[in-house]
């Protein structure tokens, strides 16, 4: 490692720790190549992070200018308060935006965390000045392609904005300080907020506009859970089985996925714990459900299964092992 690059790892990665920790010694070899390895998995998160974000953006951009904005279309949480309001009042929406989302952004400060509100406000400044600058051609007339592909051009933005950690509307922000507070789940209250913002649309512009704003919040929040969840909804798999070896067989080596095995104790009736057992955990994606259950229902009929859903999964092995036969 030359000096330069050793003195980058020392100053940005290695002294922090060492000034946590105490230490004064001499930083070795070892310390340095893994200072180095965390210093390039910063830099690579933070190029991602910066195209996941301006992706988003200009998505959410065309969103509001191809599609939204000239058919007078809203879509729920903040931005749809902005476009609301630009279309009752006749005001900038660039300036409404940036606007609405300043209490928001102020109580993510608050709440989350101070790195969080910086991201978000700079992600809705761009946003802002994108509409303001930047001009997208008009799409379509049809009603219907307006509130389906501004809602997933739009959904798409945020969606992007989110992985890239940032924010492009603060209702999100509003909900979770909320939940805290009232015990209601966060998305009891963003559903709360959104049915205020579409009646609103109903008496000030009309029940047609607010009925395909719906659809335009519908597509919105489906493609923001697609971008955000992935192409591949995972499931955990749960067996208890008298055969767990045999099941646990088949999904390592028939299969080809990965396992996690609990010791733990069968139990029922008045007879309470009965003898010890393994407890197969597996995570699959929900392609591969049905597959695993007739499986399972080969080895053991019987077998306790259960099934939760997976937001997201990091290391380990979820993708299939390619086998050479």
């Amino acid at each position: 490692m030359n000096s330069i690059l050793a003195k980058i790892v020392t100053d940005t990665i290695l002294q922090k720790k060492r000034q946590n920790a105490g230490k004064q010694d001499a930083y070795s070899q070892f310390e340095l190549a893994k200072g180095l390895r965390e210093l390039r998995i910063n830099v690579v998160n933070f190029f991602k992070d910066i195209f996941l974000v301006t992706a988003g953006i200009f998505s959410a951009g065309f969103g509001l200018e191809s599609f939204l904005i000239p058919n007078n279309f809203i879509d729920g949480g903040a931005t749809g308060i902005a476009l609301l309001l630009a279309g009752i009042f006749d005001l900038p929406l660039p300036l409404l935006l940036v606007l609405i989302n300043i209490p928001f952004l102020i109580l993510a400060y608050n709440v989350i965390s101070k790195s969080f509100a910086i991201r978000a406000a700079i992600a809705i400044f761009f946003l802002a000045l994108v509409i303001a600058t930047v001009h997208f051609p008009d799409i379509t007339q049809d009603k219907l392609l307006v509130s389906v592909f501004g809602g997933f051009f739009l959904g798409a933005g945020i969606g992007l904005t989110v992985r890239g950690t940032a924010v492009l509307d603060g209702t999100e922000v509003l909900a979770i300080a909320l939940s805290r507070k009232t015990g209601l789940t966060i998305g009891d209250i963003i559903l709360l907020i959104n049915i205020v913002i579409f009646s609103t649309a109903a008496y000030f512009i009309s029940i047609e506009t607010a009925l395909y704003s719906i659809i335009t919040y519908l597509a919105a929040s489906k493609t923001l859970d697609f971008i955000i969840e992935g192409i591949e909804e995972y499931t955990g798999i749960t067996i208890v089985s008298s055969h767990s070896e045999e099941i646990r067989a088949m999904v390592t080596e028939k299969l080809g996925m990965g396992v996690t095995v609990y010791k733990g104790k069968r139990g029922f009736g008045k007879d309470g714990l009965q003898n010890d057992t393994d407890i197969i955990f597996t995570v699959i994606t929900r392609l591969e459900i049905s597959k695993l259950r007739t499986e399972i229902e080969k080895i053991d009929p019987n077998a306790f299964v259960v099934m939760n859903s997976v937001k997201d999964t990091r290391g380990g092995m979820i993708k299939k092992r390619p086998f050479k036969h």
